[in-house]
């Protein structure tokens, strides 16, 4: 299998610059998320909620006109579907963001990028094969886990569990990921993107209250963090690859959102002054390879953009 179709909507020159202008700054959108969270004096859990509740606001009027027909046609089955995907996408951010408060960006956005391999393990479970170029590819990706697990765990107990929180934010995504497909089989993305933004602040706002987690008294520098993680993850990232989604195939767009890994890392090395010991890049580097190998090998699939 080559590399996925890149098919403008127009082959004129100027509308495919135009589009790898958009996808560059996707990317850059997406890859700043994990140094901006790493950077905000505040809570994981409450960073957390606020991306998604300023995430539901900011989407909310594109799916003003569609939203309450389609969400009320998805029946007892579907919203049961909805609020798993949202619990799930919950428990990515709770871990995701922890995560990033332990560990560098750099092994935090490696290890959650798992999720695609996660993905290929479920459907197997299910009793869905996997060409053996995708076998080989989840074991590199393995290695480059062990690899940052190992050096990390050199370094501290709160490294390793930061490592292994990303792990488990991973598989959630997976879950999520997963959910997400069959619910959006029947209803628009941003209809299904204010569901689970909205079920997902609101089990991170209960999860804070809970956790008596200050969610509000923070210095205008970490608003003005949250707010840019809004901004470039959700308004110039995913949603400016969902409307690339309709020029590029989905399996170029998985590879594109790869890049989120060395960009993360490369972005946490200038403005927060991380600098992973040489085995967290060799790590990073063997899951990168790996994780290439499964997009590009395994059978094409919808690309779930909704974080």
């Amino acid at each position: 299998m080559g590399l996925p179709a890149f098919t403008p909507v127009q082959g004129d020159l100027d509308t495919v610059g135009v589009n790898a202008f958009l996808a560059i700054v996707a990317i850059l959108g997406v890859s700043a998320s994990g140094p901006l969270m790493a950077g905000a004096s505040a809570p994981a859990l409450a960073i957390g909620f606020w991306r998604n509740a300023l995430g539901t606001v900011a989407v909310a009027p594109f799916a003003a006109s569609n939203a309450p027909r389609e969400l009320s046609g998805l029946g007892r089955g579907g919203w049961r579907t909805t609020v798993f995907a949202g619990l799930m996408l919950a428990a990515h951010f709770g871990t995701w963001c922890t995560a990033l408060k332990m560990t560098s960006v750099a092994a935090a956005t490696a290890m959650v990028s798992m999720q695609v391999v996660f993905v290929v393990v479920i459907d197997r479970m299910r009793g869905v094969a996997a060409p053996r170029a995708v076998v080989g590819g989840i074991g590199l990706a393995i290695v480059g886990v062990l690899v940052i697990t190992g050096v990390d765990f050199t370094l501290s107990t709160r490294a390793l569990t930061g490592d292994l929180l990303a792990l488990v934010g991973g598989l959630t995504a997976a879950l999520y990921l997963m959910a997400g497909s069959r619910v959006r089989e029947r209803v628009s993305t941003t209809s299904y993107t204010v569901a689970c933004y909205g079920i997902c602040a609101a089990a991170l706002g209960v999860a804070c209250l809970v956790g008596q987690v200050e969610m509000v008294d923070f210095s205008s520098r970490t608003w003005l963090a949250i707010l840019a993680v809004t901004v470039c993850a959700q308004l110039l990232g995913h949603s400016v690859l969902n409307h690339l989604l309709a020029v590029m195939s989905p399996g170029l767009i998985a590879l594109l959102l790869l890049l989120e890994v060395p960009g993360a890392a490369l972005l946490a090395g200038i403005f927060l002054d991380q600098t992973p010991p040489v085995g967290v890049y060799l790590g990073l580097a063997l899951i990168l390879a790996g994780l290439v190998a499964v997009v590009l090998r395994r059978p094409q699939s919808n690309v779930v953009l909704a974080e």
